[in-house]
Parts: structure tokens; C-alpha cells; sequence
């Protein structure tokens, strides 16, 4: 445990000292003598952004059920704490029992963000571990991790000891149970990371070399470890209905980002955006039933308080039974003032019904996401909405009494043209004209429109991961373009740093040798790069020149398709021919339908099976 004194004096230096305190009620404190497992859930960003991550909630309270584990929460400390705890030498350390990380037997990073990668490197150093993974003696912890970000684990393999592909709550008992084996037999630390490595989505970096090609594209990568598998296979939980949820959240003392209940009505997408990672990496769609839905809500509302439930999925008004569960909600929370809120939107299954339900006990703004401002991208994108429902919701939402809506797009997608950018503008003017189109009496409230864009960054596993990016100066055009031709009071035009989505697509397209400019960049003092006050883009330049690192040949480069990308290793369940045949439907303007209406031969029903694909 770190000095108590030293920790006493350095919180009353600090902006936010409830971020390091703990103690929040449902949070669990258990005695670390006592158990046999001590795993660090490490979220690589500050308090309030990782109290807001439901992954937290659910592994923290599945680990914490088992008697013989601990798992204990740490978070990067804002900037102003690092300052005070480096001067009196305090090691990072968790929340639960102030235990410096480097005491426990794991340390599990979660990836949502690529910018957040310099985070990582830095808690490892506060924590006083190693920062590359071969450099780790027998009794440091092992640094792990896994999400969204893992998918192309390459640019963090020199320093993660190995990643979860795919969903944890089974995998990562199924690890610590192995854990508790090895330790048991005084096994040495390669041999635990052998004997997990043949565990269905565990990837272990060190037991791969990759061979490049002269024009720096891969030839080959290849296990030179005896079982270590030549493809890592996606985890994933079949059915939603019996997996782990928790009944309880930590509440905290502060403001968080998402002040809620989060009920997660399902997992995957059928929808086919050619855009979206998670579209295509969580697949198979696996529901939640109505009745198990009703039974979570109960007892997290019973042991939270909250004021609002908020329906998590990656697209929640496909839920197919939403217009039941939000009335069964209402009925059974509208006197208690406990409100049903959507993320977002989707315009096109987007009903009166719902809107009607959910603005019983209090309106919040609408989000809904066009994505394009023509119909013809809108199409190359496989977004499958039209401007027709975008009339249909917002009239409907006006006429019910709302007043502030924001409408996403993104800039920067294959194939766009001057008259796509101008129709963002074009979308908004509309969208205004409706709400002054309603008799006087029948508008409530002061207009407010935002339109925000977003640059595009292809991804992996998706079928524009062939796609080169724009260029800074490119989506810089585009984005003066915007701003000279909004010219309303009403509508407001907010938009991405583009040299922020320039390294987002370097590191998400990247290859293990980008490890080396990571380092070098967070040495310069890169850190809490996804906040705009913090990033310095000219210090991941001069840490990538100094590295031999061209960003240009991983962002801007349009890719062959035989080319061998850093992360086809892995087996999503997609296939990379149904991603191909995407692509090339996506140049033709060609719409591919909701898998829900019938099979598009995406592959995943080979491999994996679970709700629609049964």
C-alpha cells in the first residue's frame, strides 16, 4: 500500500481528488493477502471517462464474484496529480486498496481509443513496470489487453504480453483459472504465456515474427513458437441471456461522462455500414430478452438511483422488440421520474411510437447520424437511410415538442464530391425549414441545430480498409468549404481535428515496428492525446521522423487487395472475400440489405453462430 501520509498531502494539491480516493459505494475492497489472483483493471484514460465504460462494470464485478480474486481499478492520472505524485514518489496505484500496480498479477488494459496508446506506456512507467514486454522479470505482472482497438493489436506488441481478441467475461476467467494452475506449480512465466496461447482468442505477440517485403508491406508472419496457432479466432459469448451482467454499479462522487444506468440490449449489428468497424467485428447479433432486460433494470435501478436508463447497443432501435421494452419501462419507472434515453438514432427505424414513449418523463436533444450528405454516398457507404426519413423523424420530433438536434457525418469517405460536403449544409437548412414550417403554436422551445463531422479513418476489418485516407490539407478544404457556406444562427458546424484523425489511422492501420515511435512520442511527452488541450501533433512528427516512421505509407497509402494487412492473423468471422465484394459494391453505389432480412454470406455464420445466424 503507498504512504498514506504522502497521499493525504498530494490530494489537496489536485483539481479532482475524488478521482484517486475510492470508497464509492458497490465498489468492492477486498484483502489482497487473501486471494490468489490480483487483477489491475487498468483504464487508459482519466476517472470520469472510464466510470462511463460498461466493459469496466462487467469484468470488474464478474472477477470480484470469484472468492480467490481481486480486481481492483486504476485510471491515468490527470496531469496534475502525475506532477504531485512524482515529486513524493508515489507509484500509480489502484483505487480499491491504494496498491501500487506493479504488486499485482496482472495488469488489464482496455483499448477503445488508439490515441490512448501514450497513456498506457505512461501508466506502465508510474507503476514503475518495464515498458517493453521483454524486459519484464518473472514477478513483474503481466500487461494484457483487449476491446475494439485489439483487432490490430500491432503497433502495441513489444509491449503487451498478449492480448484477448473478442468478448472477456469467459475468456478471462478461463486465463486465471490457468493463472491460479501455473502458479500453483511454480511454472515460469513463459511457460503460462505457452499453455494460454492454445486458449481460443489469445494472441501472444512475442511468439510471432513477421517477415516485411523490400516495399515495406508484409510477406509474411509466422509463429516461431511450437503451438502457438498460425490464426487467432474472435471470442465471442453465444448466448446474452445467461452471460454475467451486474446488478450493481459503482457510483461515483463526481460527474461522470455517462450518469445512467446502461442496459445493454444487444451485441452486433446487421446493418452493414462499410464504414464501421464494430459492424463487422461484433458480429453475429445476439438479443437480450425483454423479461431479462426488465429483471436488470430493476435491481440496477434499485442499487444506483439513477434517473435515466439508457439503451446501449451498437444500434439500438433495431432492438426487435423496442417499442415493448421502452412501454414496459415507462409503466413500470414514470411515476418514479426515471427516464428511457436512446444514444442515437437511426432515421429510418425511427417511429413515433418510441419517441412518444420515451419523452414521457423528460425530452433530451435528439442525435441521429446521416453519415453523408447525399443520398448517392450515403449508398457507397451502405448506410441504407434516405432524406425522406430524415424528414419523416425530424417532423415527428418536432411536432412532438423537440427542439435541439444534431445530425453526425463524416468527411473524408470514399468517392466524395464538392456537392456531397455542400449537402451537410444542405440536410441542416432542411431540417430548419421543417420546424418553421410548423404553425407557430405548435413549436416549442428555441431551435438548435448542430452538424457534426467527423474525418474518416478507415479501419480494420472493414470493406474500406483498402481505402487511403485524405490528406490534413484535403480534409482542411473540406472543411472551410463547410464553414463558408453555413450561414445560419440556428445551425452550428463543429468538427474533428483532422491531424488528430491522421494518427488515429496511422496507428489503426499500423504494424508492430510503429511500437518504436509510440515510445519515442510519449518520451517527448505525448499523453492524453485524444484531449485537444494536451495533443501536440509536431511531437508525433519529429518522434516518427526520428523513429523512421513514414505516417504516410500507413494512413494515405491505398492498399492492393492481395496485400497481407498487419492484422489478418485474426479471424473475425468475416471473411476478407465478403469484405472485397463490399468494396467493390461500395464503388458501384451498390446498397447490400440488412442481413436481418436475409443472409448476405458474410462468413459468420461458418464460424460462429449465436442469434440471427443460428
Amino acid at each position: 500500500m503507498i504512504d498514506i501520509n504522502k497521499f493525504d498531502k498530494v490530494l489537496k494539491k489536485v483539481e479532482k481528488p475524488a478521482r484517486y480516493i475510492g470508497m464509492e459505494k458497490n465498489s468492492i475492497k477486498k484483502d489482497l493477502n487473501k486471494v490468489k489472483v490480483k487483477f489491475a483493471f487498468a483504464f487508459p484514460d482519466i476517472y470520469e471517462v472510464g466510470m462511463s465504460h460498461l466493459g469496466l462494470h462487467i469484468l470488474y464485478n464478474l472477477l470480484n464474484q470469484e472468492e480467490d480474486i481481486a480486481c481492483e481499478r486504476v485510471f491515468a492520472p490527470w496531469t496534475d496529480m502525475e506532477e504531485e505524485m512524482t515529486k513524493e514518489n508515489i507509484p500509480l496505484f489502484t483505487l480499491e486498496n491504494r496498491e501500487p500496480i506493479k504488486n499485482f498479477d496482472f495488469v488489464g488494459f482496455t483499448l477503445q481509443y488508439e490515441m490512448s496508446y501514450t497513456n498506457i506506456i505512461n501508466m506502465l512507467n508510474l507503476g514503475g513496470i518495464p515498458i517493453l514486454s521483454k524486459d519484464r522479470k518473472e514477478d513483474s505482472p503481466f500487461i494484457i489487453a483487449g476491446g475494439p482497438c485489439a483487432y490490430n493489436p500491432e503497433p502495441l506488441a513489444d509491449i503487451i504480453d498478449f492480448f484477448v481478441i473478442g468478448e472477456g467475461e469467459e475468456v478471462t476467467l478461463e486465463i486465471l483459472k490457468k493463472y491460479k494452475e501455473n502458479k500453483d506449480a511454480k511454472a515460469s512465466r513463459l511457460d503460462f504465456l505457452k499453455e494460454i496461447s492454445s486458449i481460443e482468442g489469445v494472441y501472444v505477440p512475442s511468439f510471432y515474427q513477421v517477415v516485411y517485403k523490400e516495399d515495406n508491406t508484409i510477406d509474411k508472419m509466422e509463429p516461431i513458437v511450437a503451438g502457438a496457432p498460425k490464426t487467432i479466432k474472435k471470442r465471442i459469448i453465444k448466448d446474452l441471456n445467461s452471460v454475467y451482467y451486474p446488478e450493481k454499479l459503482i457510483l461515483p462522487y463526481i460527474e461522470t461522462i455517462h450518469d445512467r444506468i446502461p442496459l445493454e440490449v444487444f451485441r452486433g449489428c446487421t446493418r452493414g455500414c462499410r464504414f464501421c468497424q464494430a459492424g463487422m467485428i461484433y458480429r453475429p447479433v445476439r438479443e437480450k430478452s425483454v423479461d431479462r432486460l426488465l429483471e436488470l433494470a430493476d435491481k440496477l435501478e434499485k442499487n444506483t438511483g439513477y434517473e435515466d436508463i439508457s439503451l446501449t447497443s451498437l444500434s439500438s432501435c433495431d432492438y426487435s422488440q423496442l417499442q415493448l421494452l421502452i412501454s414496459k419501462l415507462m409503466d413500470r419507472y414514470e411515476e418514479e421520474r426515471v427516464g428511457v434515453s436512446l444514444p442515437s438514432l437511426r432515421l429510418d427505424s425511427f417511429s413515433i411510437g418510441v419517441l412518444k414513449e420515451i419523452q414521457k418523463v423528460r425530452k433530451t436533444g435528439l442525435t441521429f447520424a446521416p453519415e453523408a450528405g447525399s443520398q448517392r454516398l450515403r449508398d457507397v457507404i451502405n448506410k441504407g437511410v434516405t432524406e425522406e426519413d430524415l424528414i419523416t423523424a425530424t417532423t415527428y420530433a418536432f411536432e412532438e415538442g423537440w427542439s435541439t438536434i444534431k445530425l453526425y457525418f463524416m468527411i473524408g469517405l470514399p468517392t466524395e464530391e464538392e456537392e456531397d460536403l455542400l449537402g451537410i449544409r444542405d440536410l441542416g437548412y432542411k431540417v430548419k425549414d421543417i420546424f418553421f414550417s410548423l404553425p407557430r403554436e405548435k413549436r416549442r422551445g428555441n431551435l438548435k441545430i448542430t452538424l457534426s463531422a467527423s474525418c474518416f479513418v478507415p479501419k480494420p476489418f472493414t470493406p474500406f480498409q483498402w481505402v487511403g485516407q485524405n490528406s490534413i490539407d484535403e480534409f482542411y478544404e473540406k472543411i472551410d468549404l463547410i464553414k463558408k457556406n453555413v450561414k445560419d444562427k440556428k445551425v452550428t458546424f463543429n468538427y474533428h481535428d483532422p491531424k488528430l484523425s491522421y494518427l488515429e489511422a496511422v496507428l489503426a492501420r499500423g504494424d508492430r515496428r510503429l511500437g518504436k515511435g509510440l515510445i519515442k512520442a510519449w518520451e517527448k511527452g505525448c499523453k492524453f492525446d485524444g484531449w485537444s488541450e494536451k495533443f501536440d501533433y509536431d511531437k508525433w512528427i519529429e518522434a516518427f521522423k526520428e523513429t523512421g516512421i513514414d505516417g504516410d505509407f500507413y494512413a494515405l497509402r491505398e492498399r492492393q487487395l492481395e496485400e497481407i494487412f498487419p492484422w489478418d492473423f485474426i479471424e473475425p468471422g468475416v471473411t476478407k472475400e465478403y469484405l472485397i465484394k463490399e468494396y467493390e459494391k461500395a464503388k458501384e453505389e451498390e446498397l447490400t440489405r440488412d442481413c436481418r432480412l436475409g443472409c448476405t454470406n458474410c462468413g459468420i455464420n461458418k464460424s460462429f453462430t449465436g442469434g440471427v445466424c443460428k
